[in-house]
């Protein structure tokens, strides 16, 4: 049996805009539903309703930091679903790794860093999958990693520029690298983006939403902190990529999965809603994270 309720609530949330130099442009007050899932006593998922809707996928060769990965731009189909509004915490993998396993062991306490509510980091894509089985075994709700379609559609929020609060970015609304990273006189990654300032390099994880604004669907940490694993195997281009939002998973590299938003170890460039990279499966790095998503 569940061992929580499936109980919605509406929220209200402020969600600020910046100009292209970063500084406040405009506030948006907005209404979310959120439920909760709860895993143990005083530790739940808090989980947005994301609407279904169409988007245009991928960024356009003028977009600063762009790459043929990103490309072709298309047009996807997303389906209304659930996704975390934050990054997996460390007590919510705690909690989850005592539970039975499905098919295979989790390790309580993995993670470079340690905070109750810092980012779950260190963890391989198998072993995301092995928590998304239990969720989905306990409660008995289907949850998985969101798919390459959904992670972008749900962090861009009906935006089209770089980023979902506009078109820079600074430390003060994300976990990025902030400054400039020099080789033989050479800067090799910027710390700034468009016309945006430089910052700050905190070097670690920091608790989840604690920084920055919400998206218009109310997710945080979209943009930086860690990297999310997703489901698709990795394709180097977006060349008969699916339109429906699914998962990509014929064709391409399964030993390599898809990670998006960026993270405290990497530059504004790579935090871009557009923004994908790859990792082996079996890796376990420090800057890599999950948030899950919920059917129905």
């Amino acid at each position: 049996m569940s061992i929580s309720e499936w109980s919605i609530s509406q929220v209200e949330l402020t969600v600020m805009k910046v100009d292209a130099t970063g500084h406040p442009l405009e506030q948006i007050t907005q209404s979310i539903q959120v439920s909760h899932e709860t895993l143990a006593d005083g530790i739940a998922i808090a989980l947005v309703a994301i609407p279904g809707g169409d988007f245009l996928m991928g960024s356009p060769n003028t977009e600063e930091g762009w790459h043929p990965s990103q490309s072709p731009q298309h047009m996807v189909s997303v389906a209304p679903f659930w996704m975390a509004r934050y990054p997996i915490t460390q007590a919510q993998w705690q909690a989850v790794a005592q539970w039975p396993k499905v098919q295979q062991s989790l390790t309580p306490h993995p993670f470079c860093f340690s905070g109750a509510n810092y980012p779950a980091e260190q963890i391989s894509w198998p072993e995301a999958i092995e928590f998304c089985a239990r969720l989905s075994a306990r409660t008995r709700r289907t949850y998985r990693l969101p798919t390459e379609a959904e992670w972008e559609y749900a962090c861009r929020a009906t935006s089209q520029t770089p980023f979902y609060f506009g078109e820079t970015i600074t430390t003060d609304l994300a976990n990025y690298s902030g400054v400039n990273w020099e080789y033989n006189g050479k800067i090799c990654n910027k710390g700034f983006y468009g016309q945006g300032p430089e910052g700050c390099d905190r070097r670690q994880t920091t608790a989840v939403g604690s920084l920055g604004t919400a998206n218009l669907f109310g997710l945080m940490d979209m943009h930086g902190n860690v990297r999310e694993w997703c489901a698709d195997c990795w394709h180097d281009h977006y060349q008969g990529a699916p339109v429906d939002g699914s998962a990509w998973i014929t064709g391409g590299n399964c030993r390599q999965r898809v990670l998006r938003g960026g993270s405290w170890n990497g530059g504004p460039r790579t935090c871009r809603s557009a923004f994908r990279s790859r990792a082996d499966i079996d890796s376990r790095l420090y800057d890599i994270g999950f948030r899950v998503v919920c059917e129905g």
